[in-house]
């Protein structure tokens, strides 16, 4: 697969990565919520080998997260932009924020999600994706 490239607002941080998304998530928790300031997040875990930042450093906030685990996400110092977190329930895999990469508008309305997941608290006026697997938590 051709590499896809990505970075936050500012350009500092860049990352890249070369191989199929794991799986594709829609995130309705409250964490992926507040990061993206909408009513959910979109996701592709990527393989923690097909992963490298290839520009600047990313600066780390770790937390626990509402599925207990601690998360560790991954942002621009300067801009602020969230573009990765990993997380023991993700394996190893990066959790990439997909309105990161350069080409989101084209990755993300081709993208087939997977997963919808903490739909507990999924707003309600938000629909849930016809074949997507459905988890509350």
């Amino acid at each position: 697969m051709s590499p896809h490239n990505g970075g936050c607002l500012c350009g500092k941080v860049r990352y890249m990565y070369d191989a199929e998304p794991v799986t594709k998530v829609l995130c309705h928790c409250h964490d992926c919520r507040k990061i993206s300031g909408s009513s959910y997040s979109v996701n592709f875990l990527i393989p923690d080998a097909a992963f490298r930042v290839t520009a600047g450093t990313p600066k780390v906030f770790s937390k626990v997260a509402d599925s207990g685990a601690t998360i560790v996400s991954y942002f621009c110092g300067d801009c602020g932009s969230m573009m990765w977190r990993e997380s023991p329930t993700s394996g190893p895999n990066k959790v990439l924020k997909a309105g990161t990469l350069d080409d989101a508008d084209k990755i993300i309305s081709t993208a087939v999600i997977d997963l919808e997941a903490f739909t507990r608290s999924r707003i309600e006026w938000v629909q849930p994706i016809a074949g997507a697997s459905q988890r509350a938590v």
